[in-house]
């Protein structure tokens, strides 16, 4: 049924049996252990760009939170249109939150290929479990360790019935009947409920915690950053949330404490194997988190750093006044002046009146001199050499020099 998932899954885990097998040896149950969690790191592997990428993309929509929590307020009393208007909102952004649940997604088929490899290797007993999932068979313990499972010959299915960690082989669980335990009596014996449970119930405390502290950090980056990164410890990205804070903070308790006790109270009924599914799981997750936030924390420090140094660069240098000049037109910043002998300036088009010439209402002026017929006045005190007059100190200079000219000019 299902198969298209199972061949896959099966041939990982052979390929990486056959790796640590050769330093192991093929019936060691180690060997099988650090298959299976290798098996692990191969799917994240695959799934770690796809998680930066999610990541990078969570981070940029932080600036969305305003707006969502401005239709939350909005539309409070209409779920309908609120979800609408999310959805439009988030495909302006270019935003896709089933991208969020992308890495999640991918490892279900993975998790639900590995449990069925795996109750494969013990078929004995009666028809148990769903068909295509988890099916155990009926077989009879010759059959079975004398059938093939997918990618795993008749050899490798009787190393696997021989391997054992600690006395426990890690295709049982605490509550696998005695019907199919029988499986092992030709390979190493029926294993000892108490070694089930001393190997057992060490890793559902452990997959316990690693789920709960996966949680705990990825609240805590929640509430820093209003952006939500997985907190079931499956390697998903997040993404901003339309759940109010009411609905968000019941999420982060589930996830704190609910789920964390689902995979002790559940653990029992699971494999071995699967325990360590899902610590190494965990612990890829823990890391990978704190690696791909820590890089992205860098590089948009990295890149305000840059903005500061634009700034600083394009800012006027200490001690110099901005340039404020207005853009003027052509030929009306510049006053046409002519300068005198002495460095003084008049304006060249403008009548110089000098108070020394100046008519006194008698046709003289002030020093005695009187004016020509061309309508120029002689001083006996200024000659023509050096076009000074003696009347300049006496000159009052207008405040407005040069002004009817430019008017004049435009």
């Amino acid at each position: 049924m299902l198969n298209f998932i199972y061949y896959p899954v099966s041939w990982i885990l052979w390929f990486w049996h056959k790796v640590f097998g050769l330093a192991l040896g093929n019936d060691n149950g180690f060997a099988w252990a650090l298959s299976v969690v290798f098996l692990v790191f191969t799917l994240r592997l695959v799934l770690y760009w796809p998680f930066v990428k999610q990541v990078r993309t969570t981070r940029q929509m932080q600036q969305l939170q305003p707006k969502i929590k401005e239709l939350q307020k909005k539309y409070k009393n209409d779920r309908q249109k609120m979800a609408l208007e999310m959805q439009k909102l988030q495909k302006e952004h270019g935003f896709n939150p089933l991208m969020g649940c992308l890495p999640v997604l991918a490892q279900v088929p993975v998790f639900i290929g590995l449990y069925h490899v795996l109750r494969s290797f013990n078929r004995v007993g009666v028809t148990s479990g769903i068909p295509g999932f988890g099916h155990s068979g009926g077989m009879s313990a010759y059959a079975n360790a004398h059938t093939a499972n997918y990618a795993f010959g008749v050899d490798d299915v009787q190393s696997f019935l021989r391997a054992r960690i600690f006395g426990a082989p890690i295709s049982a669980a605490i509550t696998t009947p005695k019907s199919q335990m029988e499986a092992f009596a030709d390979y190493g014996g029926i294993p000892e409920i108490s070694h089930m449970i001393a190997v057992a119930v060490p890793l559902m405390l452990i997959a316990g915690l690693a789920t709960h502290f996966n949680a705990r950090a990825s609240v805590a980056r929640q509430r820093a950053t209003g952006v939500s990164v997985d907190p079931t410890g499956m390697g998903g990205g997040g993404s901003p949330s339309p759940m109010g804070p009411n609905q968000a903070e019941l999420m982060n308790k589930l996830a704190l404490y609910v789920f964390p006790l689902g995979v002790i109270v559940g653990g029992p009924f699971l494999p071995i194997a699967i325990l360590l599914y899902w610590v190494s799981n965990n612990i890829w997750t823990f890391g990978q988190q704190h690696l791909v936030f820590k890089q992205i924390e860098k590089e948009e420090e990295h890149k305000k750093q840059e903005a500061l140094e634009r700034r600083a660069q394009n800012a006027p240098k200490p001690g110099a006044k901005p340039d404020n000049r207005r853009k003027r037109g052509p030929a009306t910043t510049e006053a046409a002046v002519d300068t005198t002998a002495d460095g003084s300036d008049a304006p060249v088009d403008a009548p110089v009146t000098d108070d020394s010439t100046a008519s006194n209402g008698t046709g003289q002026s002030k020093n005695g001199t009187t004016p020509s017929k061309n309508g120029t006045a002689k001083s006996g005190k200024s000659t023509a050499s050096s076009g000074k007059s003696t009347g300049q100190g006496n000159r009052k200079r207008s405040g407005n020099r040069g002004r009817p000219n430019q008017k004049r000019r435009r």
